[in-house]
């Protein structure tokens, strides 16, 4: 594996690992020519630890694989215990006719079913917790308008849990958006029945001052369809852990992002997708911009395709575009494949800046460079801004895309 330091402060590292169940298998990754190792990596996610007991998870010093471009001491006492809960988020939940909200405790079977957490400081939002928020959407119910879940941070700290479950060959669409000041840590389920369809938005959307961090764990079903589209914007830190599992052959994930980094902003995605189970499919494209000093983006797309994984279909693209000096970008895409017989996997990873030809192609048509610069930054997003398929929530994306930008030209 090899790191490559470009003159835009950005690490670009990919790797395919090939384990000996595959040692035959020849990979094409893009832009990395054709490499196979038989050798199991050191830190190969068929090794990470998961538990919901936190004492299984030593308190990170940041010299960890998982926590090296996470800044501690910015987590608040998150990831050592010591930050306390005292009731900092009002979460609201509007429910479609057709789904059903329910408060339970930590005794529901519902809780933990789509995995442990896999973190210290998904373990202690796991067990701190009082009471989880459970969305079910029962079988063969198809909801025509969004279920919308509202969390609104109050200036203290929290721990929450959040399930959202479908039956067998439901269809729907969920928004969570997070608004206000908090200090966040929190746990999100998605149980995805056999035939189910499931598309989640989730937008970070924070004040400057706020810190969250979350584990969203997707277990889908036989031929089952799961949809995640993040967005991430506002806060100080905010470091989110996707994850998918398959309970079933025939299940498919798209995980799309897109994240806006301001002047020391430090905003962290850390997807891991586990393909245990054959003939499964699944495809990631994060885009993200940054601008201002010490705005920091940290991408890190781990695929791992066990033994039993015969037939998978993968691919995972990262995209960075820095619109100012003093931004960083950490791209960090990887594959560990451990059987050849699979139709198809690869990464790819890309850090720069403005496309001086496009700027040039509209500013002779007698475009301003300002509103030159917006469209080209339009565009880069427009694609991940669609799968959203919400006009409402996609309108507010482009507007504050222009909000960002307005900063940047002023």
């Amino acid at each position: 594996m090899a790191d490559v330091q470009n003159s835009t402060g950005s690490t670009t590292a990919g790797s395919i690992e090939v384990g000996t169940a595959g040692a035959g298998a020849q990979l094409a990754g893009p832009g990395t020519g054709r490499e196979t190792a038989v050798s199991q990596p050191v830190d190969a996610r068929v090794e990470t630890v998961a538990s919901y007991d936190v004492a299984d998870f030593p308190v990170p010093t940041g010299r960890e694989e998982n926590w090296r471009f996470t800044p501690l001491h910015r987590l608040r006492g998150l990831h050592d215990g010591s930050a306390e809960a005292d009731g900092g988020i009002r979460v609201e939940t509007t429910v479609p006719d057709g789904a059903v909200q329910e408060t339970v405790d930590r005794a529901d079977p519902r809780i933990g079913r789509a995995g442990k957490p896999v973190d210290r400081i998904a373990a202690q939002a796991f067990s701190a917790f009082e009471k989880a928020s459970v969305v079910s959407v029962p079988k063969d119910t198809v909801l025509s308008e969004p279920i919308r879940i509202a969390v609104h941070g109050q200036g203290g700290t929290a721990y929450a849990h959040q399930v959202v479950e479908l039956g067998a060959f439901a269809e729907a669409v969920v928004v969570i958006e997070h608004t206000g000041d908090a200090v966040l840590a929190a746990n999100v389920e998605y149980l995805i029945g056999d035939g189910a369809k499931l598309t989640v938005v989730s937008v970070q959307d924070w004040d400057a001052t706020a810190v969250h961090a979350g584990q969203h764990t997707a277990l889908i079903g036989r031929d089952a369809s799961f949809k995640s589209v993040i967005v991430t914007f506002g806060g100080d830190l905010v470091r989110l852990h996707p994850r998918v599992v398959y309970g079933a052959p025939g299940g498919e994930a798209e995980l799309y992002g897109l994240y806006f980094a301001d002047a020391g902003q430090h905003l962290e995605h850390r997807l891991f997708i586990d393909h245990d189970t054959p003939h499964c499919r699944s495809n990631v494209a994060y885009k993200g911009a940054l601008q201002g000093e010490e705005s920091h983006a940290v991408w890190i797309g781990d695929v791992l395709i066990r033994a039993e994984a015969e037939g998978t279909d993968t691919y995972e693209l990262n995209r960075n575009l820095v619109l100012t000096d003093g931004a960083r970008v950490d791209s960090v895409p990887n594959l560990e494949i451990e059987t050849g017989e699979i139709v198809g996997a690869g990464h790819a990873s890309a850090t720069g800046r403005f496309d001086d030809e496009q700027l040039f192609y509209l500013q002779a048509r007698g475009i301003p460079a300002d509103e030159a610069r917006r469209l080209v930054v339009r565009g880069f997003f427009a694609e991940l801004v669609h799968q959203i398929g919400l006009p409402d929530v996609q309108e507010r994306l482009l507007e504050k895309i222009d909000a960002e930008l307005e900063a940047t030209l002023a």
